[in-house]
């Protein structure tokens, strides 16, 4: 089964979202799952260099007190993941096309999802900005790639006009919140859903599978 992970790497309920898919799978252990990372920018419009995360934060979501709700309900709600949210920490908000980038490159090497697990902890619990090839470098060692071939390619321009275009298709396919998760390209759910939820979708998945395909 593929699953097609719909997501950016700055979105706090997609880390969330990555967790509760691992549990749902766990729950699955008869699955073949081929997890599949596809970019959605979030702020396709902010400079490459990012921008101040309070100036961020009060254009989008206005008051002090808006933010600290929304805050609060993904550290609760990362508790219970094993993630320990630390907003405090951020300072900037990261332009993620070059996380994204990044990380359809390691796909070549089957290491997607562990490289989104370290992008998501440096951003969200290391306060780390994500946009510095520095720090992509690093976390790109960290999880097993070459360091210099991982610096090569972001020095480049190769896989800026696929995520570009994967963003543009996602839309398209009428995807306007993430996470979403699309199974073997006939199931889709969008949202943090718990892993029970997860499970029974990979269910029904199963259940209808084109005769003959047996997974």
């Amino acid at each position: 089964m593929r699953i097609d992970i719909v997501f950016d790497t700055v979105c706090p309920w997609c880390f969330i979202g990555k967790h509760r898919l691992e549990q749902a799978l766990q729950l699955r252990p008869g699955v073949k799952a081929e997890l599949c990372w596809r970019p959605f920018l979030l702020n396709p419009d902010l400079p490459p260099e990012g921008m101040d995360r309070d100036v961020y934060l009060e254009r989008k979501f206005g008051s002090s007190y808006r933010i600290q709700r929304i805050h609060g309900a993904a550290q609760q709600a990362g508790e219970s993941e094993g993630i320990n949210f630390a907003f405090e920490r951020i300072t900037r908000t990261p332009n993620s096309l070059q996380s994204h980038r990044l990380i359809q490159w390691a796909a070549d090497y089957g290491l997607q999802t562990e490289l989104v697990e370290a992008v998501f902890r440096s951003y969200f619990e290391d306060g780390q900005d994500i946009s510095q090839l520095s720090v992509l470098v690093l976390l790109a060692e960290k999880v097993g790639l070459p360091a210099h071939d991982a610096l090569n390619f972001l020095q480049g321009t190769v896989g800026k006009e696929e995520v570009e275009e994967q963003n543009g298709r996602m839309h398209r396919l009428g995807v306007t919140g993430v996470p979403c998760y699309i199974l073997d390209n006939r199931y889709a759910v969008s949202g943090a859903q718990e892993a029970d939820m997860l499970a029974r979708l990979i269910d029904i998945a199963r259940e209808t599978e084109p005769e003959g395909v047996s997974r």
